[in-house]
């Protein structure tokens, strides 16, 4: 069962990913003691509010792919020394965090 303070564990955690580097929404859910929830945490900040105290920005998928449609995520991580394949997916051995 999920527990009512899901939401607010997953923004903790977000909170957390330093400027310049990059977590997985598997590796959030994994943090949180639920480490087979990587889409739900992938639902729960699709709804979030896109702000700098909450940098969504930094969550990709395990591959370094970015949110379909959200063009200015590339801008953002570009802006923080993000750096990225010739594919479009983030250098994941550069840039993740755990």
């Amino acid at each position: 069962m999920i527990p009512a303070d899901f939401e607010d564990r997953v923004y903790k955690i977000v909170r957390q990913i330093p400027r310049g580097k990059v977590t997985t929404y598997g590796q959030i859910a994994y943090m949180i003691g639920f480490p087979k929830n990587a889409r739900l945490v992938g639902a729960t900040l699709k709804h979030s509010k896109r702000d700098q105290i909450t940098p969504c920005h930094r969550v990709v998928n395990a591959a370094g792919r970015l949110v379909p449609g959200w063009e200015e995520q590339r801008e953002l991580l570009l802006l923080e020394g993000v750096t990225f394949k010739e594919n479009g997916h983030v250098k994941m051995k550069d840039h993740f965090w755990q």
